[in-house]
């Protein structure tokens, strides 16, 4: 089962805090399909929100893909004996160096977009044939390859959904994620440049960037509890498999207590007058 702490909703909100970075990354391109729709045989409004959705759904098939992919080799590795604590601790940490980014205190994530890049300089010539789509089947395909684009706050999510035990809750987890950005994405499609000023403004990145530190340090300290919670099982299920561990500690420390009161009694005797 899934901690409550990588649940759908939880990760639905991690998305929308995370909401103007991706705004940053992947505005350009919602702006840009507006106008490719406009200048379409219709430009009607029913046209370019087509076009949106179906970019925006490409984007979260892809995270998906990444969510089942993560949420395998994370079921793998704790198969192998790998603590689910370490997976957990890396997801904090991915969170509380995202929240530093977004608010601008730290851009040490920026280093891992940088080497996300250099596959990303491999896939996005593919996508020169798709723009500007045409329909919302082009729309579509060009979000599946966009949702490759490097993205510190989509690898944060990739990294929480290491931790969450299959491929299918992976999946879930990415999917809840990517739902999160999606109305910010697809107003930045509608209200262009006015939305992405006011979503990128200092004071609202600072409030989400805190949001999501927050987040990271809840994800560690649970992490921790739910590990503590695990070690007590293990000793109690122990206790029950082999409960002759237990009878025999249980007669050492009787006889033990028993010698210790034949003892006390021989002094007080030793020390009664003879009658």
């Amino acid at each position: 089962m899934m901690p409550a702490e990588l649940t759908f909703f939880t990760a639905l909100l991690v998305g929308l805090l995370g909401s103007s970075h991706c705004i940053g990354m992947c505005g350009g391109i919602a702006s840009a399909l507006n106008f490719s729709a406009s200048s379409g045989p219709t430009g009607e409004s029913g046209a370019r929100f087509l076009l949106q959705l179906a970019y925006n759904l490409g984007r979260l098939g892809s995270y998906m893909v990444v969510g089942l992919a993560a949420g395998t080799l994370g079921a793998q590795l704790t198969g192998l004996g790998v603590s689910p604590l370490v997976g957990k601790l890396i997801a904090a940490g991915f969170m509380i160096a995202l929240g530093l980014y977004l608010a601008n205190w730290w851009r040490g994530l920026a280093q891992l977009e940088r080497l996300g890049a250099k596959l990303w300089r491999r896939l996005q010539p593919l996508g020169e044939n798709l723009f500007p789509p045409r329909s919302p089947w082009q729309a579509f395909l060009l979000g599946t390859l966009w949702g490759w684009l490097p993205c510190g706050l989509v690898y944060a999510a990739v990294a929480w959904s290491l931790t969450a035990g299959n491929a299918i809750d992976g999946a879930l987890l990415m999917l809840g994620f990517g739902l999160g950005t999606l109305p910010a994405m697809l107003l930045v499609g509608s209200l262009a440049q006015n939305f992405r000023q006011w979503v990128r403004a200092p004071l609202i990145r600072t409030l989400a960037g805190s949001g999501l530190i927050l987040f990271g340090v809840y994800g560690a300290v649970s992490g921790f509890a739910v590990n503590g919670q695990v070690h007590h099982q293990a000793d109690s299920a122990a206790v029950l498999v082999h409960p002759e561990r237990a009878s025999i500690r249980a007669p050492a420390n009787a006889a033990s207590a028993a010698a210790s009161s034949i003892s006390t009694s021989r002094r007080f005797t030793s020390r009664t007058p003879d009658s």
